[in-house]
């Protein structure tokens, strides 16, 4: 089969090529699906399980992508839940071969089923920043209707479902980004916005949640802004600095089976939209996910037409 492998950390994202690689087999409790189409976060060229199995050793050519949707295949002894033929989308496991493939194996309960009135590429769109955004807001940061929220990159992947799942359970959102984002935020539903480069961040007062996508300075400067009680979430690493009377809490994305089934239902009824920026084929991923400009959205891999 076709896939986008690496082998050289240090290459960066030069480093990708298509390759062609056996076709997976389905492990006890795993199933195969056929890739329809499939997602990619560039950070993933940063991550140890990238470049190593759990107990540290090389297992490159690794294959990229973690991100899908697609159609079951084949299914693994004592795999429950699923069944060939069924439309799934879903996040693999960090440490193994992924999704920019024509085929992957994966574990059945990473994967929950996906409408057939919702096309693969938003449901490619969806597993990392979906949830992303409901772990960080509800789960670590407790969100709760009537709370302040400052979602920082919120006309991105992910700042743009924080956005938009804060803002339906009843939240203020105070969205920010670069002065080009500003309407995109607003559309996604944000109250204010923060221009990052020209703005004072510290006008914006109190919040009861920080939801920090960016880390570094903006991240030490919006820790002071939490009020008492409140919380610093941050998915770049463990905070570098805490709020004076709240919590920072740094996390790991996980796959939910019932998380994705709340994401895709508010898909299906219009209270959440994806942020899709470029669609390329897998001929073309390489190329799609070295682009020489700043794109807006998420790229998406469309392995099948």
């Amino acid at each position: 089969m076709k896939a986008i492998v690496v082998t050289e950390q240090a290459a960066g994202t030069a480093g990708m090529k298509l390759a062609q690689r056996p076709e997976p087999q389905a492990a006890i409790n795993d199933v195969v699906v056929q890739i329809h189409a499939s997602g990619f976060v560039p950070t993933e060229l940063e991550w140890p399980s990238t470049w190593t199995d759990r107990v540290g050793l090389d297992r490159t050519p690794s294959i990229l992508g973690h991100e899908l949707a697609g159609v079951v295949t084949a299914l693994g002894y004592g795999t429950t839940g699923l069944s060939v033929g069924q439309r799934v989308f879903g996040l693999t496991d960090w440490y193994r071969d992924g999704t920019l493939a024509e085929y992957v194996a994966i574990e059945a309960r990473n994967l929950a089923p996906l409408p057939g009135d919702v096309d693969f590429t938003v449901g490619a769109s969806l597993p990392i920043s979906g949830l992303t955004a409901w772990q960080g807001l509800f789960q670590h940061g407790r969100l709760q209707a009537g709370q302040s929220v400052l979602a920082h990159g919120a006309a991105g992947a992910v700042g743009s479902i924080v956005t938009q799942l804060a803002r339906e359970a009843g939240a203020y959102v105070i969205g920010t980004g670069r002065a080009a984002d500003r309407q995109t935020a607003f559309d996604f539903g944000a109250k204010e916005f923060v221009d990052l480069d020209n703005d004072a961040l510290e006008d914006v007062g109190g919040v009861d949640l920080v939801f920090d996508v960016i880390g570094g300075d903006i991240q030490k400067r919006s820790a002071s802004l939490v009020r008492a009680g409140g919380t610093l979430v941050t998915i770049v690493g463990p905070a570098e600095a805490r709020p004076a009377d709240g919590l920072a809490v740094d996390f790991v994305v996980e796959s939910d089976r019932a998380q994705l089934g709340e994401i895709v239902q508010r898909v299906r009824d219009g209270r959440v939209r994806t942020n899709i920026g470029n669609v390329s084929t897998l001929d073309d991923a390489v190329a799609a996910l070295n682009p020489t400009e700043r794109r807006k959205g998420k790229t998406i891999i469309r392995v099948r037409p």
